[in-house]
């Protein structure tokens, strides 16, 4: 029995993704079965991940945006996703509860993970998402949000922040969901066609 574990996700693991997430038994062990299919080695590496990425904005240069979500989601910083990593993403980014979404958002924009977020950290994310905006959709986007330094200058405004101030978590939770703009600013969603 011991050698069949070495396809199968171990107890432990399933457990534990199952108390931390909101997915059952079944649907991890579909996506398990899945995960090692495509990763064979159980692991994604930046470049396989900045290329799945690539696949939902086409139309993007998601390079530098990718290089950020993957950081944010390799947890265990050994440069890989793991399952586990892959999963508890998947849970944060998916799941309807906005705290968790902003606890994500939080991680991405604490570039150095120190715990705080600085208006140069959200100047290098704004950015990165400006790099997924299309071209033509750039053109239609508000005067004061036309360039990354514009975005970033506003969303670092609703913080109520100097510029050599730093940003806790818990502040940036609460300043987001007390603006409907700045939720707006820290992500990217295309236009409907």
């Amino acid at each position: 029995m011991g050698n069949a574990k070495s396809s199968a996700m171990s107890k432990e693991i399933l457990e534990d993704l199952k108390l931390s997430t909101k997915f059952t038994e079944t649907e991890l062990t579909q996506w398990y079965e899945n995960f090692k299919k495509q990763c064979p080695s159980g692991r994604i590496t930046p470049e396989e991940f900045e290329s799945i990425y690539a696949r939902f904005f086409p139309d993007s240069d998601t390079k530098t945006y990718a290089h950020h979500v993957f950081r944010s989601f390799d947890t265990n910083d050994d440069g890989t996703l793991d399952f586990k990593e892959y999963i508890i993403a998947l849970h944060m980014t998916s799941s309807g509860k906005m705290s968790l979404k902003l606890e994500w958002a939080f991680s991405l924009f604490d570039l150095d993970k120190n715990g705080y977020i600085t208006k140069s950290e959200v100047a290098e994310i704004c950015q990165a998402l400006f790099k997924l905006i299309p071209v033509d959709e750039q053109s239609k986007l508000p005067e004061d949000e036309n360039t990354p330094e514009k975005r970033a200058n506003k969303l670092w405004a609703y913080f109520n922040k100097g510029d050599n101030e730093k940003l806790a978590e818990g502040e940036f939770i609460q300043g987001v969901l007390d603006n409907e703009n700045a939720l707006r600013l820290i992500q990217y969603q295309p236009l409907e066609k």
